[in-house]
């Protein structure tokens, strides 16, 4: 198993405070990391990791590394051309069916789950590993933890209560009346 901690990453679909279940499958705890083309530092880490898990699954894999193999690092300008949060950015995806540490930038537990959303921005560590399950042969990447380094704009349309209201005065007519 190849394991690294990336740059600076945004985090999209953050499920690390409570494991969900996608597709009906097993509950775990996901997040999909957006990396920056610019980064290539944590780009040719991930690439690396993943030629080490390829090699260490030749025996999964009966002997050879197919051609076919499903890969972890997508292309967020391929595969989410409409999502902006995607835009000259890589992508992989994580997960892990045990709960991350998350911690913030001096390394202390974060136990507010508001202060760590998808669209905030965080190192994260990573393990790729190979997987031959029912005929699926590929490179997954397990999700470590998580270390929150800066606020973002969320992702996902949600607003601030700041945002949608003003103070109330009683005094104001009934807007119903």
């Amino acid at each position: 198993m190849a394991k690294l901690v990336t740059g600076k990453v945004r985090l999209s679909y953050a499920h690390v405070w409570e494991p969900v279940s996608v597709n009906g499958g097993d509950e775990k705890y996901s997040v999909s990391l957006i990396i920056p083309k610019s980064d290539m530092k944590t780009i040719n880490a991930i690439k690396q990791a993943v030629e080490e898990a390829k090699a260490d699954g030749k025996t999964k894999y009966g002997g050879k590394i197919p051609a076919n193999l499903k890969l972890p690092l997508r292309d967020g300008d391929i595969e989410r051309p409409d999502d902006e949060a995607y835009r000259d950015s890589y992508f992989i995806n994580a997960n892990s069916n045990e709960k991350p540490q998350i911690v913030d930038r001096k390394v202390q537990a974060i136990l507010d789950r508001s202060e760590v959303y998808s669209g905030c921005y965080a190192r994260v560590s990573i393990a790729l590993y190979p997987f031959n399950i029912n005929g699926n042969k590929g490179v997954a990447c397990g999700l470590g933890n998580i270390q929150k380094i800066a606020d973002g704009e969320p992702l996902g349309g949600r607003t601030n209560a700041e945002d949608d209201f003003t103070v109330f005065d009683d005094d104001e007519d009934d807007f119903l009346s």
